[in-house]
């Protein structure tokens, strides 16, 4: 498996990922992730909608925690043809526990614990923590990487702005 080593840093400390680093205008690559209910969900949950998705390394970090909270809040206001979904290491039922304190009822969160494929595939797996690198992607309707932002140092947040900016362009008629 393809090691890509200081791709990204926790506090610093250069850590590696593992997987592909993948190009915009490529095709969204397959994964099975677990739902909170611990269902297998694959990558038809992208099919016709243009998603965001949010990688992140653990939901009970306070980063994560804020990250995961705005996109819940930025997701009304984005309209039916777009989805926010996370995708973390935690375990479905810490998920569940999580989205329910925290009010989280408009982004979708998965599991990527049980094979890691999506971090994987997408090439943000941590190979130090086996946790997910805090990275975005935008798909579109059609399963093609539009978008691409991995935040450097794992303790930052993404650029929302930036996000936004990318997912309204996408969404507009043609």
């Amino acid at each position: 498996m393809l090691e890509r080593k200081n791709a990204i840093t926790m506090n610093g400390k250069p850590l590696t990922l593992l997987g592909s680093e993948l190009k915009v205008g490529s095709k969204a690559p397959s994964f099975t992730v677990i739902s909170q209910d611990l269902k297998a969900v694959d990558e038809s949950i992208l099919a016709g909608k243009t998603t965001i998705i949010s990688t992140v390394p653990s939901l009970d970090t306070p980063v994560c925690d804020m990250e995961t909270r705005r996109f819940n809040d930025e997701a009304a206001k984005l309209g039916t043809n777009i989805q926010i979904i996370t995708i973390s290491m935690d375990l479905p039922f810490a998920q569940a526990r999580w989205c329910g304190a925290a009010g989280i009822d408009k982004v979708k969160v998965f599991s990527d614990f049980d094979k890691a494929s999506f971090g994987i595939n997408y090439g943000v797996l941590i190979k130090e923590m086996r946790l997910l690198a805090r990275a975005i992607f935008i798909v579109d309707k059609n399963g093609n990487i539009q978008y691409i932002q991995l935040i450097n140092e794992i303790t930052h947040e993404p650029d929302y702005a930036a996000v936004l900016a990318a997912v309204r362009e996408l969404a507009q008629p043609a």
